[in-house]
């Protein structure tokens, strides 16, 4: 794609992030590309999406510097105009960010040359009885050492509004949705539908709604699956419920889940990718269900997810496997995959020189079998 404006999100808090930006802000000038910070933790309050990216000139490519936090700030600005958004990694977890600060460059380049895979991330949007907003005590406790909130949602322009179907709110969450309790000693009691039908009603500290792209985010956390970010479908998790039935359910893409709080229970938070959004009383309900349309997110090449989950979680081995030797390929995979296999996901054949190293095993990979 023809670049013409940048966006750029930087985690204000690491001198790294700043040095990347700057790198950015020279690529930009000496191609004559237009680039803007947005700075979504500005002390003069914060605007939505929509409104940010106005101010930055509606950018067609939003860079985000900073760790997985940074990206989701971007990633709602980027989904609200179709902006294509490219993860540079300077965190810790680095799910959704895949470039290093060294190819911070390259990277530009290959977006700019077209030579970049666009993936599209499920994005979650929502309904619900009432607008959400965050009362002024609340909003003064959430504030205590934290930037200002975001804004009240707004009302999608493009929906129908009604008293049955409730108020479509102008939101997406690449993440999650979590309906959680505000009293410490009190849980909330919540009625959870999916496809129309109830499920049951569950007494618990949270309920949360994830994406496969956020299954390995808070969701994971709480006990639900590890999904493929490739995979289209919702997660239903429930955090610490007083039930037998504590499991995960996971709902096809066009089957909604709809929360509705209880009328004897306590009032409940709505958070959208970890930002409070709203409060609901006793009568209440939300209902989540996948976004018509996709964020769209810039891939140097295919994403090893499950090599990363490995690096990331830093799983470990069941001893007793290690002791029955080292993995060694399911296939081998030097030549190209017979036909009923080409369609499938796999791995690129390894260079010469790659095959020549697993052929040799480390000294570590050596001495872990004892």
């Amino acid at each position: 794609m023809t670049v013409t404006r940048v966006g750029m999100v930087v985690h204000g808090g690491r001198p790294e992030a700043a040095e990347a930006a700057r790198t950015v802000r020279d690529w930009c000038a000496g191609h004559g590309v237009a680039c803007t910070d947005i700075d979504v933790w500005a002390d003069g309050g914060r605007r939505s999406a929509r409104e940010e990216v106005a101010a930055a000139g509606d950018p067609d490519l939003v860079v985000t510097l900073g760790g997985d936090g940074t990206f989701l700030r971007g990633a709602r600005l980027a989904a609200a105009v179709d902006a294509l958004v490219l993860g540079v990694d300077l965190g810790r977890v680095g799910f959704l960010t895949e470039v290093p600060m060294a190819t911070v460059r390259a990277a530009l380049d290959a977006v700019h040359g077209d030579r970049v895979e666009v993936e599209q991330r499920m994005l979650l949007t929502m309904r619900a009885s009432r607008r959400l907003e965050v009362p002024s005590d609340i909003e003064a406790l959430m504030r205590y050492g934290r930037g200002p909130l975001l804004p009240p949602t707004s009302v999608r322009p493009d929906c129908e509004t009604s008293g049955e179907w409730g108020v479509p709110l102008d939101v997406a969450a690449l993440n999650d949705v979590v309906l959680e309790k505000l009293a410490r000693d009190r849980q909330v009691s919540v009625g959870v539908y999916l496809a129309g039908r109830l499920l049951a009603s569950y007494s618990a500290d949270a309920l949360l709604v994830a994406t496969p792209t956020g299954s390995t985010a808070y969701s994971f956390a709480a006990g639900g699956p590890v999904v493929s970010p490739r995979a289209e479908m919702l997660v239903f998790t429930p955090v610490a419920p007083h039930m037998t039935f504590d499991r995960s359910v996971v709902a096809a893409p066009d089957e909604p889940v709809g929360l509705r709080v209880l009328e004897r229970s306590g009032r409940a938070a709505v958070s959208i990718d970890g930002q409070l959004r709203g409060v609901l009383d006793p009568g209440d309900w939300i209902g989540v269900y996948a976004a018509p349309r996709r964020l769209r997110v810039a891939r140097l090449g295919p994403m090893d997810f499950y090599g990363r989950l490995r690096e990331r979680m830093n799983l470990t081995d069941a001893p007793a496997a290690v002791a029955d030797g080292m993995p060694a390929p399911l296939w081998p995979h030097t030549s190209p995959p017979p036909g009923d296999l080409a369609h499938l996901a796999m791995p690129h054949a390894p260079s010469p020189a790659g095959r020549e190293r697993a052929s040799r095993p480390s000294e570590r990979d050596g001495g872990s079998a004892g």
